[in-house]
């Protein structure tokens, strides 16, 4: 009986660590494609802009502040998104309305937070913020960890873990917000304008990377620990406790923090590292009464839309009609987190040199194929093929929201309001995820319903009006960048 009982751990060993074998190579595919990236172009009328990169182990400095900010922020949406295969777990597709419900509320709160978390971050710094959303996670997910166990020993009512679940979500959420605000808000001091675009592809592996964590390591957390739906929880704590001492150590909030020297980004307030930010009240108007802006940010409420549908509703929608028996439900995670580093790696490379770093134009490019890929998906839910249209999809949405949020945000609010224009953009991305869950919670099939595919066709049906939407105010904004260096070089003019 011993060398059976061994031979059952060692194979349960072995199966863990074969698991992550993917993990392993995603990171090195992220890497190959990321150093493989062409070069980026210098303006013409300074091609000098770009000299600090020559600087000797600037780059090697930059390179470990943002892989551990963004490690953190990788692992913030494994806190995050791990809700979703709990439930699965927990309950499977009889508690997709609770689910969309506890999702509806956390999304949000996470997008009325920047409103308060936005202007916070300009105000103390994006290092100071991303230790707190990390150490916020951390009590929420470990919180709630605790009530999922005290539900399964019998202390609390399902009913009661519902209702503890929306608020613990919603708690979860609001810390998260200080995520992608602070990395933002940090990597708009380290990169100049001109490498946004390839910081956007960066920006948008870090969450297909946070994402495969979210999806298929926590289904794996839960297979290997029957079922203990508490670790779905406690394990991302784990991991959020690491990456937060390494913050800690290495996170810096600009360059001149790190020994180098702070130099001109040339976005919105480019030459201005270093100076406190200006008054929120102000921003937020200046902002709000922007056309381009508010345009950016009603793409992004559509892509918040778009990526949370497909996100959320691929796995429960396939457990529900039976279609698990696929490479795509098996690594859903995976499969996202493939799609979301080639979107991101595509969107951001053509921006910055197809479209000399407009962003506009890249994200109309993938609206178009996402308006089309929304109708084609109503009449493909039956079809065992559908998992590969939903992840063509989500490598779409993808690509657009690391070109408006991770890369758009910083252009217009420069390094001084970064904070502030992200968390009003990131803000519409939420709202939308938001409205989905609760439009979905209402509207999807319920019951014995759930089971044939056929009465699931509003789940595609949804996505085709802010795919179009989409689609035509990102080719409004198809001249931003354009406009916001004109208008840079008048003022500049101006004081000269």
């Amino acid at each position: 009986m011993a060398p059976s009982l061994m031979n059952s751990g060692g194979d349960k060993v072995s199966t863990w660590l074969a698991g992550f074998v993917p993990i392993v190579g995603i990171l090195l595919a992220a890497a190959v494609v990321f150093t493989s990236l062409p070069r980026v172009k210098t303006d013409p009328d300074n091609p000098n802009q770009l000299d600090y990169l020559k600087v000797d182990g600037y780059r090697m400095r930059r390179a470990i502040n943002w892989l551990t900010i963004g490690l953190a922020y990788a692992f913030l949406y494994w806190g995050r998104y791990n809700l979703n295969p709990a439930i699965i777990a927990l309950g499977g597709e009889s508690m997709v309305k609770d689910f969309h419900v506890i999702f509806s509320v956390g999304t949000w709160v996470y997008g009325l937070s920047f409103l308060l978390n936005g202007p916070l971050t300009d105000w103390f710094g994006g290092r100071r913020a991303i230790l707190i959303g990390v150490i916020g996670a951390i009590a929420a997910n470990l919180a709630i960890g605790v009530a999922i166990g005290l539900c399964a020993d019998g202390s609390l009512s399902r009913d009661q873990l519902f209702r503890l679940m929306v608020f613990l979500y919603a708690v979860n959420m609001y810390f998260q917000s200080f995520g992608a605000v602070a990395i933002v808000k940090v990597n708009s001091a380290w990169f100049h304008v001109r490498e946004r675009g390839v910081f956007g592809a960066v920006f948008g592996i870090l969450i297909a990377i946070g994402i495969y964590f979210a999806y298929d390591v926590t289904s794996m957390v839960l297979k290997q620990t029957e079922n203990a739906v508490e670790m779905a929880f406690f394990v991302p704590a784990a991991a959020l406790t690491i990456i937060l001492i390494a913050l800690f150590a290495v996170a810096k909030d600009r360059p001149g923090l790190a020994g180098f020297k702070d130099f001109d980004t040339g976005d919105a307030t480019g030459g201005k590292e270093g100076q406190k930010s200006d008054p929120p009240v102000k921003v937020f108007r200046l902002m709000l009464t922007n056309p381009v802006i508010m345009t950016v940010a009603a793409i992004e409420f559509c892509s918040g839309f778009i990526r949370q549908s497909f996100m959320q509703n691929f796995k429960l929608f396939a457990k529900s009609t039976g279609i698990t028996e696929s490479f795509v439900y098996e690594h859903w995670g995976m499969v996202l987190c493939v799609a979301g580093i080639i979107g991101a790696v595509v969107a951001g490379t053509i921006s910055d040199h197809l479209f000399n770093s407009e962003r506009g134009p890249v994200a109309a490019v993938l609206y178009a194929f996402m308006l089309v890929g929304g109708i084609v998906l109503c009449y493909m839910l039956g079809v065992p093929e559908v998992g590969w249209v939903v992840a063509a999809m989500s490598m779409l949405v993808i690509g657009v929201h690391g070109m408006l949020s991770g890369t758009f945000s910083q252009d217009i609010g420069g390094t001084k309001n970064a904070g502030i224009a992200t968390g009003l953009i990131d803000g519409f991305v939420y709202a939308g995820s938001g409205t989905q869950a609760a439009l979905y919670a209402v509207i999807l099939p319920e019951g014995a319903a759930r089971a044939d595919f056929h009465n699931w066709w509003t789940w595609p049906a949804a996505l085709i009006l802010p795919a179009f939407i989409g689609l035509v105010l990102s080719y409004k904004v198809r001249h931003a960048r354009r406009d916001l260096d004109a208008s840079k070089k008048a003022a500049a003019a101006k004081i000269s």
